[in-house]
This record gives C-alpha cells, structure tokens and sequence, in this order.
C-alpha cells in the first residue's frame, strides 16, 4: 500500500551515554530467578542462563528494564532494554513479542528507540518490546573475521537472547508470538532473522532497512564490510574481502530468501526524497529504495503479500508509522 503522507521527522538521538546513565533509562524484574518461567504470577528477578551471565541490571522501573551480559559471542559486555506492557506484575497473562534492532552508527545502541519515544509508541499495547545492542556496524551478523575479538551478533541474538527472553518473561514462545523489526541496518537485520530462522518470527518489518545485497555490484555489501571495517571488527569484515564468503552473502540477502517470506506478516518503508545537501541521506535512502523496490518485485512475482509505504523524505525514523507498523504486528501474532 502506498503511503502519501508526509510525516514530522522526530529528533535524532544523541550520543551514547555511560553505562550508568543507560542504567537509569531503564529498569525493572523479569521472571524466573533461575532463568526458568516458574508461573505466570508477579515478576521475579531475571537470572543467567544460555549463555548470559548478567553483569549489571535495572529492575525498578514499572516498565523499562535493563541487563548488560557477559557472553563469549561479543567481545564486550552488551546490554538489552526490555519494555513491559502496563499491567505486565497483575495480569498474569503471557505476550506477545517485538525484536527491535537500532540501525548502525556509533551514537547507536540499545537505548536508541527509548531516546525516540518507544514508551509512549507503545502505551496500552499488549506488547513486550525487546531492544538489545547490535554495535556499531555489526550487520545483525557473525563476521568472517576480526581483528578486535568475537563480534558474533547473530549467535547473541538468536541463540542466547531469543530464550532467555523466553525463560524469563511470560511470553509465547513460538511462531505465532513473535515480530522482529528495525531501523537502516536494524531493518537489514529484522529482514534477514526473519528469512533465516523461518519459524521464530511470524511478522517482519523493515523501517528504511536495506533488501538487496547484490545490487548495484553489491554496494550494500561492500557497505557493510567497510562499515564493520572501520568502527566494528579493527579491519575484519562481516562478508569477507578482498572476495566475498558468497555462501553468505546468499544466506543473508532478502531477494534471494524470498519463499522465506510466505505466511508471514511483511512490513516495508523506504523514503522517497533524501536531502541532496546530505550525501550519506542521499547514498542511504536512494539504495534502499532501490532495493526495498526490487524485494517488493520479487515477493509480488511470488503471490507473497505485503504491506509497503513510499513517505516523502530520507533515512530517519518515522513516528507515524512504526505506530502504523505496531498496530499491524498485535493484530498479527497472538493475542495476549
């Protein structure tokens, strides 16, 4: 569906804080204090498990909680919001679940979608909303190489957060109870989860994310390699260079994962006028228009349906339609 509305760009975020300030965002008490769903009664205090050895947490909020892991996927220690629904210590219901992954940069991270406003997008809504680290230019990936210690994004992400998330909040832990969704790269990396793990998520959504790595002579690979270069892996890449691991590159890329897509719920935005003055809004937006448009070719040609918006403007977060895409991913998975 075409989107001819034009929405307000929100304000960018600021800089990553300390680790202290991140802590005081956020807080409050997941479930099982041995990492294991014991009822489905009050919150009780998140424990370790899969892998994850909490080193710091904020549990005091109603709704925002906050842990920060060890793990030997990542070099360092990662950290996660966990956003509540209102009511989540009485109900004693289980709920459905988002995965929502901030897009790259090194003034991004876990807080990124508190600092945009989550907590009121999200107010009344029969949600639990997870939001965890991806670094700078980790791609939502396990990189060919590097040169800074293991960056293995995808291994945190699937294999460890996914169930403790799970062990550890009432939740539904099957297809039908979870979406995954994000921002540039985060969009990238909800497109690609979505594709690879076909029966953890029964809704995707892509929020100017890119869907093609292949065209254009790969641009949004070698993008991805240079990128993670440069602020993520001390000169690895995520794909390999100077020749890629092709293998990879297929296992990752949307267009070619398209049958991945059918029976989910798909969700896309791509902006249709980057400012000229900006060249890295310009670069951005223009390619993944580009590619969004050849995914959207591809999923047609398949007789899989989806949901897609054209707004005016660049690569920025737009408030009116993630609340547009929020509505979409509690109509579609299982209610709590």
């Amino acid at each position: 569906m075409l989107s001819t509305h034009r929405p307000s760009r929100p304000t960018r975020p600021t800089r990553r804080g300390a680790l202290k300030a991140a802590a005081g965002i956020t807080a409050l008490t997941a479930l099982g204090g041995a990492g294991l769903v014991a009822s489905a009664s009050a919150a009780h205090a998140a424990g370790d498990g899969f892998g994850l050895r909490i080193v710091d947490r904020a549990e005091s909020d109603p709704r925002m909680w906050y842990y920060r892991f060890a793990t030997d996927e990542i070099g360092w220690d990662p950290g996660v919001n966990v956003l509540l629904p209102d009511g989540y210590h009485t109900s004693g219901r289980r709920y459905p679940v988002l995965y929502l992954f901030h897009g790259g940069g090194v003034d991004q991270d876990f807080i990124s979608f508190d600092r945009l406003g989550i907590r009121a997008w999200t107010a009344g809504k029969p949600l639990i909303v997870v939001m965890p680290d991806g670094g700078s230019a980790g791609w939502y990936s396990n990189p060919v190489n590097t040169n800074v210690g293991p960056r293995n994004w995808e291994n945190f992400h699937i294999n460890q957060l996914l169930p403790w998330v799970d062990a550890n909040f009432r939740t539904y832990a099957e297809y039908d109870g979870r979406a995954v969704s994000g921002f540039s790269m985060g969009g990238f990396g909800a497109l690609k989860y979505a594709a690879k793990y076909y029966g953890h998520f029964a809704s995707v959504s892509s929020h100017s994310g890119p869907a093609s790595l292949r065209r254009d002579f790969g641009l949004v690979t070698h993008w991805a390699n240079v990128s993670s270069a440069a602020v993520e892996l001390g000169g690895g890449t995520v794909y390999g260079a100077p020749l890629w691991d092709e293998a990879r590159v297929t296992a990752d890329n949307p267009v070619q994962r398209v049958e991945s897509y059918r029976n989910k719920r798909v969700f896309l935005v791509a902006g249709t006028s980057p400012d000229p003055v900006n060249w890295f809004d310009t670069v951005n937006e223009t390619q993944v228009l580009a590619g969004q448009r050849e995914f959207r070719g591809v999923l047609g040609s398949a007789g899989i349906p989806h949901e897609w918006h054209e707004p005016a403007g660049g690569h920025f977060v737009r408030p009116d339609l993630f609340l547009r895409d929020l509505d979409g991913i509690v109509a579609r998975l299982r209610r709590a």
